[in-house]
């Protein structure tokens, strides 16, 4: 049945009998052959007559009447029985058509169509243009949820309807050139998807920042500056990434981390009474699990591990890791990741604010990458999409959750070389088990041909538009139903706004044209807005251009310097400044890492503390440290320490 919105047309019974004076724009022509799918139908047009060629054409069904039963076909062919147009004489018309389904009338007296055919056109059967109320039979979308999303392109009159529940829970896409209405499309489409399900949560993956304008009243924008994406929320993978900056790994350093993250993650929950607790604690955290965990204390144990006296050969990777790890927290491009407020424990926060629990009238997530590093963003991108899995499947039900991967051929391209995997993993989770958990997916791309095939073929409704390129277009071939390939014969050549709408949520694949969108809510890039700039080139202010790309503000890590140069103090003792000579010989005169080296580093209280998981003031003894000798006098201690911590280590050596 059809939900209120769907207006039925007041022509509806327009062509619902032939008289004398209709019987010419109703009757074309004659079935002159028939295989298992398609027909060849042949009509005559009277000299200086087109009125019923301009009624025929490719796209457009017709209707083959059998007496009990119409056969509903798709013309994709058509030409003249001649090799020229006669204007003089009668006109052939050869038509081929695609045989589509049947309309067939129940025992309880009501028609229905079918995409079956139990009984096929016989030769001379009589094909006419199709009644508009047989269209409505054809497109009804049964059961719940059927929202009108636009208009049949043969019949305006006629609404072009799909099952949103459908289309939610075995995924979808929608395919088209740059330029054509992709947008727009999905702009409609989500609309509709929120009105029909309430618990559902939208997150867009908005590489272009354009899609905050679509949702004004109904949507949440979370860029760099409103976004708090802890680095200890991403797996050692992802984590990875944003280091290596879209390198391989070193598989030392690799190993170094994959031991020394459950330490650091230990350390910041403090040291417990109960020995089964912290033994419960040794078996779970692993480097993957989303525990929060200090840099200070992650460099602290690498610099522990630099101080040993066994395993020197490592010492270079453990050096190159350290300075890894010192670029990328301050990095001011990654602030997002290393701010002061994503030390402590917000991953409840950062769900709620991301997805949307509670709501509160907002359940759409604009999540814009334009600011986001490149080298970033698929890291970024796989931990929304696996986040958003894991939020639909633990909350039993509660949350249904739809990702939209807009340019998604980015994030999991054809070729597996140029992808992310734990990217390409958690978007091929969603696609392959979502719908179990209520998950959904949405891929929103401009080049299908690059994209990966597998999780295209789990969108089980593709909204097609205009596509150029033989490649893309295959692809859809290939997707398409045998039954109904014909109609991606005119896929070059829809207009804007059109589609060829197919799969799960669509009975028969259809033509239609999506109904308009208000001017104030289309997507619109950098803002709801079009900003208004009377500067030209020639009277701009290249200083603040020049500023804005080397983003001077960079993270606040003050925190975070504190804590370590507090450690670092603490444990300047006599042993630990042999260790450093040792060091300085073995590497050949290359300094080795103090606190000074630290970018923009000063002077500090000794005393700072970082917050821990609890809120209190984690103990010293949680940072791991070299034993240490009693000194003779705390003061002449302290401030030989000092001294020799502001002086660069190469004067030490001098004489030697």
């Amino acid at each position: 049945m059809f939900n209120d919105d769907l207006r039925k047309s007041a022509k509806a019974g327009e062509h619902e009998r032939r008289t004398e004076t209709a019987a010419g724009n109703r009757q074309l022509g004659h079935v002159i052959s028939c295989t298992g799918s398609h027909a060849t139908i042949a009509a005559t047009i009277e000299p200086g007559k087109t009125d019923l060629a301009e009624l025929w054409s490719v796209g457009r069904l017709i209707s083959i009447d059998l007496g009990e039963t119409r056969v509903a076909a798709l013309t994709y062919a058509m030409k003249t029985g001649q090799a020229e147009w006669s204007s003089s004489r009668s006109n052939t018309l050869l038509v081929d058509v695609e045989l589509l389904g049947e309309i067939h009338r129940d025992p309880d007296g009501a028609e229905r169509f079918s995409t079956g055919i139990s009984r096929y056109p016989y030769l001379g059967a009589v094909a006419h243009r199709i009644r508009a109320s047989d269209l409505m039979r054809i497109y009804e979308t049964g059961g719940g949820g059927a929202c009108v999303v636009g208009k049949l392109t043969q019949d305006d009159t006629v609404d072009a309807t799909i099952s949103i529940p459908q289309m939610l829970s075995k995924h979808f896409a929608v395919l088209g050139s740059t330029g054509v209405g992709k947008s727009t499309a999905v702009s409609l489409l989500l609309n509709k998807a929120i009105q029909q399900d309430p618990k559902l949560r939208v997150l867009i993956l908005d590489p272009h920042n354009e899609f905050a304008a679509a949702f004004p009243m109904t949507s949440v924008v979370i860029d760099t500056d409103t976004l708090d994406l802890p680095f200890w929320l991403m797996k050692l993978e992802e984590f990875t990434e944003v280091l290596y900056r879209g390198r391989h790994a070193v598989s030392e350093e690799l190993d170094v981390l994959r031991d020394l993250i459950p330490e650091a993650k230990r350390a910041f929950r403090g040291s417990e009474n109960s020995v089964m607790r912290r033994a419960s604690e040794k078996s779970s955290l692993t480097s993957d699990t989303p525990v929060p965990y200090r840099i200070a204390d992650l460099l602290a144990l690498i610099d522990e591990r630099i101080g040993r006296l066994e395993g020197r050969e490592e010492k270079p990777a453990l050096r190159t890791l350290k300075m890894r790890i010192m670029a990328a927290i301050n990095d001011p491009r990654y602030h997002f990741m290393f701010s002061n407020s994503t030390i402590s424990d917000t991953i409840m926060e950062t769900v709620a604010h991301i997805f949307r629990v509670p709501g509160e009238g907002k359940p759409i997530s604009v999540f814009q990458l334009a600011g986001i590093p490149s080298e970033v963003v698929n890291s970024v991108a796989s931990v929304l999409c696996r986040m958003a899995f894991e939020l639909a499947l633990w909350s039993q039900g509660a949350i249904h959750t739809l990702v939209v991967c807009e340019e998604a051929h980015r994030y999991i391209p054809a070729d597996p070389a140029l992808g992310f995997f734990p990217t390409r993993q958690a978007i091929a989770r969603i696609a392959k088990e979502g719908r179990k958990y209520g998950a959904s997916l949405g891929i929103i791309t401009q080049r299908p041909g690059e994209l990966d095939q597998t999780i295209l073929s789990q969108c089980s409704t593709v909204f097609a538009m205009r596509l150029s390129n033989e490649n893309d277009q295959n692809i859809i071939r290939s997707a398409i139903p045998n039954s109904s390939v014909s109609t991606t014969s005119f896929l070059s050549s829809i207009g804007n706004g059109e589609a060829i709408a197919f799969g799960e949520a669509i009975s028969v694949p259809m033509r239609i044209r999506f109904n308009r969108v208000p001017s104030h809510i289309l997507p619109k890039a950098n803002g709801i807005a079009p900003s208004v700039v009377e500067d030209t080139p020639d009277t701009v202010d290249l200083r603040s251009i020049v500023k804005r790309m080397r983003a001077v503000t960079g993270p606040d890590i003050s925190g975070f310097r504190q804590s370590y140069d507090a450690k670092i103090a603490q444990d300047a003792d006599d042993e630990e400044l042999e260790n450093w000579k040792q060091e300085f010989n073995e590497s050949g005169g290359i300094e080795p890492y103090r606190p000074e080296m630290l970018p923009r580093s000063s002077v500090f209280s000794s005393t700072a503390q970082m917050p821990s998981l609890s809120g209190s003031t984690p103990a010293r003894d949680t940072f791991p440290r070299a034993p240490t000798r009693a000194p003779a006098g705390d003061e002449q201690r302290s401030s030989l320490r000092e001294s020799l911590l502001r002086k660069p280590l190469g004067s030490l050596y001098r004489d030697e």
